[in-house]
């Protein structure tokens, strides 16, 4: 039979409520939360194994930081042999180049993480030298490969200018695509924008895990973007054979990180563990810790944040909408992200609701479609029914698509009335009279309303965004670096995150701010950049 205190501690454990848990030193919300999902415990045996488990993780996790802070051992630190002299690098680039050496001559893979292409002549295309600086060191070394580059698709089309590459797309596309790289024996297998493999459960992830490389190199501008699970996932994908083992201990360790204000010291020492894990795979170049060669090379960056007033019929939709939302919200987290996003669309303008196209404007509407060659035999109440869920702009485009809803169409005060597009207004022309050959870049996500707006304007530009074919957007970037009377360039913040090089754009203006900080940042620097033209 258990002693008495055995007895008791099975107990509790077995019917402790969480609150009641976390009254334990150092036993902290979450991990509260886990040990009630462990139960049922029926027997002391119970306990004792899966505590057993959560202190394994715990070891797991201090073995790697172990054998991570041997490797990056500072004596071992020697410079590499340097580039052949026909390529003079600057000693800024060297410092990339002579660590990518040194991990290369203790058989690691790594994580080149500069910012913005600073360091671009490592980053498969750089414009000071037509060719791949690493890659040919190791050619100097004797080392012929082959190798493959991976890009995504956004960028294949400049990147194939300098370089035989492969988009993500291509190489896992098809069972003959993967099946042909798994059987190549690749030395090396460079991945640009690596970030995109920060889901260690992805299909991507684990195709692309498969391919037959030596080694991996992952250049990125933002190595970590929400969390440090998703860097974890990109050290087990660079040194697999590392991490293999250990991956599921890694992922209920680094996922279970609470808020700075809720941390013991068990969750302090783990965002240590990680660091010490990282450091010896991660190489992080920031403008703000660059030599002072390439900052003279880069002029001031300016940044300023333009608050605006809704405009007065805005602010009434948006009053409504709020009180509206609040009475109808339960308060559940993934509730109020939704209503967050509801008022961030209104926020920017308000036809990304449905607000104008009443109820009685879509019966009518409905009606008349019927009057179209394409839609004589459907069902009003069901067309009715489909543009119930479409937002105002999205029915006023439909308006101007078929004849016999012309009239329904909204007018130009209406889709100009946004606090945002009056403040755009003003900033399009200040710019335009300051500087006459100013170049402008616009990073947006309600793309259409400001086409609308940039023709009211007159003012001449490019979009690109996702839906853009891949084959268009090179001569769309080349047309606006070389076209003078082009003023604008719109694009949404995702596609302008992928490696896009608009070289003679000086102004970002982040019209729609991104949740994650990291993906404006990104975009920031496409005008920010050693090699800008302006």
């Amino acid at each position: 039979t258990l002693s008495k205190l055995k007895s008791e501690i099975l107990s509790f454990f077995q019917n402790a409520s969480v609150d009641e848990l976390t009254l334990i030193a150092g036993c902290s919300l979450k991990k509260a939360q886990k040990i009630t999902e462990l139960r049922s415990f029926k027997t002391w045996k119970n306990v004792v194994r899966e505590l057993r488990i959560l202190l394994f993780e715990r070891e797991v996790v201090k073995g790697l930081m172990s054998k991570c802070e041997e490797i990056s051992d500072p004596g071992s630190m020697s410079q590499p042999q340097i580039l052949t002299s026909t390529f003079q690098l600057k000693p800024y680039q060297l410092i990339g180049l002579n660590w990518l050496a040194l991990l290369h001559q203790n058989k690691l893979s790594e994580i080149l993480a500069d910012e913005m292409d600073t360091f671009s002549s490592f980053r498969v295309w750089g414009r000071p030298f037509k060719s791949i600086s690493f890659l040919a060191h190791l050619y100097q070394e004797e080392n012929h490969g082959p190798h493959l580059i991976i890009v995504p698709a956004s960028t294949l089309v400049n990147v194939k200018r300098w370089s035989l590459v492969h988009s993500y797309n291509l190489a896992i596309g098809n069972n003959s695509d993967r099946s042909l790289f798994c059987k190549l024996k690749l030395e090396y297998a460079v991945f640009d924008e690596g970030h995109l493999l920060k889901n260690m459960n992805s299909l991507r992830y684990r195709h692309l895990m498969a391919i037959n490389a030596k080694y991996r190199l992952l250049l990125t501008g933002t190595p970590l973007q929400n969390n440090l699970l998703e860097l974890m996932s990109l050290l087990n994908f660079i040194m697999h054979n590392m991490f293999s083992s250990s991956t599921s201990q890694i992922s209920k360790m680094f996922s279970m990180v609470e808020p700075a204000h809720e941390q013991s010291s068990f969750e302090r020492d783990r965002i240590t563990h990680g660091k010490l894990i990282m450091k010896p795979f991660i190489l992080r170049l920031v403008k703000s810790e660059m030599h002072l060669h390439v900052l003279k090379q880069l002029s001031a960056k300016e940044e300023q944040v333009e608050f605006c007033a809704m405009s007065e019929k805005q602010q009434e939709l948006y009053s409504a909408l709020f009180h509206k939302l609040k009475r109808s919200s339960n308060g559940e987290k993934r509730e109020l992200t939704n209503v967050m996003m509801q008022l961030r669309k209104l926020s920017n303008h308000s036809l990304l609701h449905r607000q104008y196209y009443i109820t009685e404007k879509l019966k009518a509407t409905s009606r008349l479609m019927l009057e179209e060659p394409s839609h004589l035999d459907a069902d009003p109440a069901l067309i009715k029914e489909d543009m119930e869920v479409l937002s105002d702009f999205e029915l006023h485009r439909l308006c101007q698509q078929y004849s016999a809803l012309q009239e329904y169409q909204l007018d130009t005060d209406i889709l100009l009335d946004s606090g945002k597009l009056g403040l755009l207004a003003q900033l399009l022309n200040s710019l335009k009279e300051k500087v006459g050959e100013n170049r402008f870049l616009q990073f947006k996500m309600m793309l259409d309303i400001l086409e609308v707006f940039l023709r009211h304007h007159k003012h001449r530009y490019n979009r690109l965004d996702g839906s853009t074919p891949m084959s268009d957007r090179i001569e769309l970037i080349d047309q606006f670096n070389t076209d003078q009377d082009i003023f604008v360039f719109l694009l949404s913040t995702r596609a302008g995150g992928l490696g896009i090089n608009l070289t003679s754009a000086n102004v970002v203006i982040i019209h729609d701010i991104d949740c994650n900080p990291y993906n404006d940042k990104q975009t920031e620097g496409r005008c920010h950049r050693v090699g800008q033209t302006r």
